[in-house]
């Protein structure tokens, strides 16, 4: 069995906390997202899984451990540190793959695609065709892409080789550093098909993404961070159950809501039967109920005895964007804007 376990990892640049004991295991055969907006924490702390960061004193604390069947390593607590670190050096590569965010930067300039996927194969001992890795990484005419260099890639071409080079290498754990950000709709999209094949033939992959409907798609657990804390981990079903509702009533009026009772107030629309939580943005209200059919009539009754005019009604499935409006009181995208 193996395993990617992080306890307690902190990590500080000068007085600012960029990791705060963030604690997580990456189970095999699994895909773990962690999510959240810039600045979270999120490529900092992907890189220490890397063994990256040294060990250095009041910088990082914790401990990163790869259960592997013929070896366990532990890096920054480790009493052996230069010992822990050259461990990590051998598993990058072969046990750890590395899939950042500007992929084209970590591929060789002066080598051709074929030649670096040729490379890994030989290093990992495979006898296979280069082809048969590109096709495996979602390139339907592989002859095509293999004799070009890494500037004639666009970004998602660059990002399918880099996983093409991972799956080459025989690398069991994928750690993907925003893999899609940038990315048309359609390359995202291919690059989500090989990560599920990549799971699917028994890899276990790590992701980071401020995409909350990429994390939902895709991945088993996730792990929600927000200013370096892990505030939300479990499944994606879970976490969405946690709002007590698994609907939002989405509707707009003219004249907006109220924290009083003129013309109608957020206390009138949390007194609805069947509404768990209200979250009001200016004219924009939106309500978390399970049975949208018990709402929507009082709603619309209550909306009435006050005159107010309905701009625009709506209902959808909640989701992980939902959650972490739920934990942080703000979307995802200000966070962003924010940082």
């Amino acid at each position: 069995m193996r395993r990617l376990i992080v306890e307690d990892l902190t990590i500080r640049a000068g007085d600012r906390t960029l990791v705060d004991e963030v604690s997580f295991a990456l189970e095999e055969g699994k895909i773990l997202a962690i999510v959240g907006p810039s600045g979270a924490g999120k490529t900092v702390m992907t890189r220490s899984l890397l063994g990256l960061r040294g060990p250095q004193p009041g910088v990082v604390g914790g401990a990163v451990i790869v259960e592997e069947p013929d070896v366990t390593a532990r890096l920054y607590d480790s009493q052996e540190a230069k010992d822990a670190l050259a461990i990590f050096s051998r598993l990058r590569g072969d046990v750890i793959g590395y899939l950042p965010q500007q992929a084209r930067d970590s591929l060789d300039p002066l080598w051709t695609v074929g030649k670096q996927v040729q490379e890994a194969m030989d290093l990992a001992g495979h006898s296979d065709r280069v082809e048969d890795w590109l096709r495996r990484a979602g390139f339907q005419h592989p002859d095509q892409v293999m004799a070009l260099y890494p500037h004639e890639l666009s970004g998602g071409m660059a990002q399918r080789v880099c996983i093409a080079l991972a799956i080459a290498r025989g690398s069991r754990f994928l750690l993907a550093d925003e893999p899609t950000t940038g990315l048309d709709p359609q390359s995202r999209r291919k690059i989500w098909d090989i990560l599920k094949r990549f799971r699917a033939d028994g890899h276990t992959i790590l992701l980071t993404t401020h995409y909350m409907d990429e994390a939902e798609r895709l991945c088993d657990r996730v792990a929600v961070v927000d200013q370096g804390k892990v505030i939300a981990l479990g499944s994606p079903n879970d976490l969405i159950a946690s709002l007590r509702g698994e609907h939002m009533i989405e509707f707009s009026v003219a004249n907006g809501v109220s924290s009083n009772s003129a013309p109608v107030s957020e206390s009138e629309l949390r007194d609805l039967p069947g509404v768990s939580a209200v979250r009001i943005d200016g004219t924009d209200i939106t309500l978390t109920a399970s049975e949208p059919h018990v709402v929507l009539p009082p709603l619309l009754q209550r909306l009435g005895k006050h005159s107010e005019e309905l701009t625009r009604l709506s209902i959808r499935h909640a989701s992980l964007e939902d959650v972490f409006v739920e934990l942080t009181g703000r979307h995802l995208r200000d966070g962003d804007a924010a940082s």
